[in-house]
């Protein structure tokens, strides 16, 4: 399986999407501060994630989600969630 997945940060509220194939090792790489783009703004909260047959899908799904339908899309899912957060 592969993973999409949405972090939140704890330190400034704003999300992260990404994909993966060991969603819970991933996950303790950006705690760990392990991940080059999200080094400095741990700690994370894990959000949201979707599981896929295949990377390709994975990707795909992770380009949807960081387009404004995407965007609009997880904030509707989420949105009892984020408004307790935000």
């Amino acid at each position: 399986m592969h993973y999409t997945y949405v972090l939140q940060s704890k330190k400034d509220n704003k999300l992260y999407t990404g994909t993966t194939d060991d969603l819970r090792k991933r996950f303790k790489e950006h705690n760990d501060g392990l991940s080059t783009l999200t080094k400095n703004r741990g700690p994370f909260v894990l959000i949201y994630h979707e599981a896929c047959l295949n990377q390709k899908d994975a990707f795909m799904r992770e380009k949807y989600l960081k387009t404004g339908m995407g965007k609009r899309y997880l904030k509707n899912r989420l949105k009892r969630f984020l408004s307790l957060t935000g």
